[in-house]
């Protein structure tokens, strides 16, 4: 292969990253008003500057896993949950910054780094797979949140996580999830995670570029400081966003080794649970995918929102795979929205 080959393809390989019933009216309004001047603060804030005390949790194979929890600014109702945050693929907890800024000191919060990724362990690459990224999330429920309910959130890979977990754990899904949101993701069908050219090369030559590349990981590198900010742009944008996102997950990507791209890549493609859904019955859902995603286009979240009974499908025109940074305004009143459904009593059926 020719030295423009080997960038073209390590190019692609960093490309993939691919309260009461009371609450329910005036409540509403008041997580709105909150979640829209919080995330007005997150643009003043440096992206991925919201942190708190670093925790560790140990996955069932060894790994360590970076955990970080926000506890909120007043005691929390009886029956208010705890919002889980998974990350998507080459990423780390520090994507979900206007997230955080929005909902910060309103709710229990906890997010962490899924193996190989951001500040946790290292992965074996056998482990790398989703059926371990579930095993990983139900160690980090069981360390920090053993009890009460549970709105879990997440983003591409977190949120094929997720169903990882709900396939393990479909009894603690009806005991214990009271809200989840599925953020341009997909229940399976994944098929090529790029588009064109490039998705039709990486089908065919997956194994062989990836043993390749793994021998010459100064070349890799190489590629990937030389192609990845314009395909960060292209790919995981759908329009003109400012460069500092660009640059933010730019950097998120770049330090994730190469080879735990590939290591994780056959797994996501593999990805089949759109079974998982029925798990989750009539708990209020929300299913967010963008118009112009070119990773995992809206019709995986379409297709999501259909087996969802009590689905809120959003489909945000123009906005790409980073939904949650290039729309952040729009996914953190609709998180809002759900967590207030989450929390609102449901009226028990009176039998006659």
């Amino acid at each position: 292969m020719s030295a423009a080959g080997w960038r073209r393809a390590a190019g692609v390989g960093v490309a993939i990253a691919g309260a009461a019933a009371a609450a329910a009216a005036g409540g509403l309004v008041a997580q709105r008003t909150i979640a829209a001047r919080r995330a007005g603060r997150g643009e003043a804030a440096d992206l991925g500057s919201l942190h708190a005390a670093p925790h560790t949790v140990v996955a069932d194979d060894g790994v360590p896993l970076h955990v970080e929890v926000d506890e909120p600014d007043h005691k929390p109702a009886t029956g208010a949950p705890t919002l889980v945050f998974i990350h998507g693929y080459t990423l780390d907890l520090d994507c979900w910054h206007f997230q955080r800024a929005g909902l910060r000191g309103e709710h229990r919060m906890v997010f962490y780094d899924q193996r190989s990724h951001g500040r946790s362990g290292r992965s074996s690459a056998d482990n790398s797979t989703l059926e371990q990224l579930g095993r990983d999330l139900a160690a980090v429920l069981e360390a920090e949140v053993p009890t009460g309910p549970l709105v879990l959130i997440g983003h591409s890979m977190g949120g094929m996580s997720l169903l990882a977990w709900a396939e393990q754990h479909p009894d603690i899904v009806g005991q214990r999830v009271a809200g989840v949101a599925l953020l341009a993701t997909s229940s399976g069908a994944v098929g090529k995670l790029l588009p064109g050219g490039p998705g039709r090369m990486l089908d065919r030559a997956q194994p062989l570029v990836a043993a390749a590349l793994a021998r010459v990981p100064w070349l890799v590198e190489t590629g990937r400081r030389s192609t990845a900010f314009a395909l960060t742009r292209q790919l995981a944008f759908g329009g003109d966003v400012p460069d500092s996102y660009v640059l933010f997950v730019d950097q998120m990507i770049s330090q994730t080794p190469s080879d735990v791209i590939w290591e994780f890549y056959p797994s996501i493609r593999a990805h089949e649970r759109a079974h998982v859904l029925a798990s989750f019955g009539a708990i209020p859902a929300l299913v967010v995918g963008g118009g112009n995603d070119h990773v995992l286009p809206v019709a995986h979240s379409e297709r999501i929102a259909e087996a969802l009974p009590a689905a809120r499908l959003i489909r945000i025109e123009g906005a790409g795979h980073m939904l949650i940074l290039e729309a952040h305004a729009e996914v953190s009143s609709a998180l809002a929205d759900l967590v207030v459904a989450a929390a609102t009593p449901k009226p028990r059926r009176v039998r006659a």
